[in-house]
């Protein structure tokens, strides 16, 4: 499958949430304060192949799970290919409600590219014992059951490339901001470990992954490989549990 170029991509990306989010703001009235850009659209380094679309939501009052599947549909609307890409993160004036995560209040706080705006909302920054705690919790558990599931696997899934690629460059994200209390492009965090390398660590594992992301190249040849995950989870553990 052909990909179009990364910049193509974003362009495209940029006017879906656009169309979107004015859909929501003609939908939803005074009730939205806000609707932003995250991760890699607000970071410039969308990738065509493996990006996801993150949108922030700010409501006056918590949304519905109706509400929520009304913005997906809408999404659908606009375009099915790029809304099965949509991640929506959301929360109250209050940042008391939603699905809104540590790392990305951060990146709101820091990146976050106004599409719609009513109301500008500041949550309180996240400290590094709070983005500590979170990533030692749910997120290091569900790498763990990806490296696990790969490890269990006879052949490589067909449609994975996504999810073994992330799985495969997570531990530079997670050292990443478990050292800076804040997300990272896949880029910057593997140009971290380059600079300042966890000995332990196979960084070359993490470039080769790294290059199939920019040049969105399959990364089935790197399944044989995956047993090397195995190593990278004990390394990172062991970071975390003298923390």
């Amino acid at each position: 499958m052909e990909y179009p170029s990364n910049e193509v991509a974003f362009a495209e990306a940029c006017d879906f949430t656009r169309r979107v989010a004015e859909r929501w703001w003609s939908d939803f009235g005074e009730r939205l304060l806000g609707v932003y850009r995250l991760g890699s659209l607000a970071h410039r380094g969308f990738s065509a192949r493996y990006s996801d679309i993150d949108v922030a939501v700010i409501a006056a009052d918590p949304l519905a799970p109706e509400e929520l599947e009304r913005m997906r549909a809408v999404a659908t609307g606009a375009s099915r290919d790029l809304a099965a890409k949509l991640s929506i993160f959301w929360t109250d004036r209050r940042c008391r409600a939603g699905r809104f995560p540590p790392l990305d209040r951060v990146d709101f706080l820091d990146h976050a590219d106004p599409i719609l705006e009513r109301e500008r909302v500041q949550p309180e920054r996240p400290s590094l014992a709070d983005i500590r705690e979170y990533l030692r919790g749910a997120p290091f558990e569900r790498w763990a059951a990806q490296v696990r599931h790969y490890n269990a696997l006879p052949a490589f899934p067909s449609g994975d490339h996504k999810p073994y690629l992330r799985c495969l460059l997570y531990p530079a994200r997670l050292l990443y901001s478990w050292n800076t209390g804040a997300p990272a492009s896949n880029d910057d965090a593997v140009e971290l470990l380059r600079r300042h390398p966890v000995p332990q660590l196979d960084l070359d594992l993490m470039l080769r992954a790294l290059r199939c992301r920019q040049e969105a190249r399959d990364v089935d040849h790197l399944f044989p490989e995956r047993s090397k995950l195995n190593h990278q989870y004990s390394v990172c553990a062991d970071i975390i549990s003298r923390a």
